[in-house]
């Protein structure tokens, strides 16, 4: 039988600070798919773009979504920690790697959204926590609200169970089972952590995308993509 996407949701329709709108069916998060996946009557399916946030020893040799006609691009956030790493004891510490390691990886990935001319599904395994971060960015770039985008990350809360299952079945099943409970949730202290380091960089959040090798014109082209 034939499963909806888990954890998909299309992050348009939140109103911007100045006044504009993200649009619909441009970009979507998810939990990795499967080629076998459908989507609600109101998600654009198959996207044109996929941003694999995904390490190899998670992945498949041939993306679920290959065949579909979507063009893959693989960013693979926890694959950017640097040799000799503490491991992160919790997820507001693994978020902040992420931050401080996997900036490059954040960079094209405003550029790749930027360009994209359909829908771009942005997924990691659970679609929370790499998959989390990449789209809290995306939103604040654009102007959308704390609140807005923590709550687009509390979100994951309501996808728990379908997130479990799809997980089972994955490469990396066995070391996601050996992670303690908290890297299983969504605690909002994590997400909040991220958008206190933006906030209080000099600029806000532009000036911390500018200072990890971002550009103003990455931003304005991100902007005239998404917004209406």
């Amino acid at each position: 039988m034939r499963e909806f996407v888990p954890n998909l949701r299309d992050v348009g329709g939140i109103e911007t600070a100045d006044g504009l709108v993200v649009q619909r069916g441009r970009v979507l998060r998810s939990a990795v798919p499967s080629h076998k996946d459908v989507a609600p009557d109101d998600i654009v399916w198959p996207p044109s773009l996929v941003i694999d946030l995904r390490s190899a020893n998670e992945s498949e040799d041939i993306h679920p979504l290959a065949r579909s006609g979507a063009r893959i691009v693989n960013l693979p956030l926890l694959s950017a920690l640097r040799p000799g790493t503490a491991p992160a004891e919790s997820l507001a510490g693994l978020y902040l790697l992420l931050l401080d390691h996997a900036s490059m990886y954040l960079v094209e990935l405003v550029r790749e959204v930027g360009t994209a001319r359909g829908a771009t599904l942005i997924h990691c395994a659970a679609g929370k926590d790499r998959t989390g971060v990449s789209i809290a960015l995306l939103l604040r770039l654009l102007g959308a609200s704390r609140d807005d985008v923590v709550a687009d990350f509390l979100e994951t809360q309501h996808a728990e169970q379908a997130i479990t299952s799809r997980l089972r079945r994955l490469p990396g099943r066995h070391h996601r089972a050996a992670l303690p409970p908290e890297f299983l949730a969504v605690p909002v202290e994590a997400i909040e952590g991220v958008l206190d380091v933006w906030d209080s960089h000099d600029g806000g959040v532009h000036g911390w995308f500018v200072g990890i090798g971002g550009s103003h014109d990455l931003v304005e082209q991100l902007r005239r993509t998404l917004l209406t």
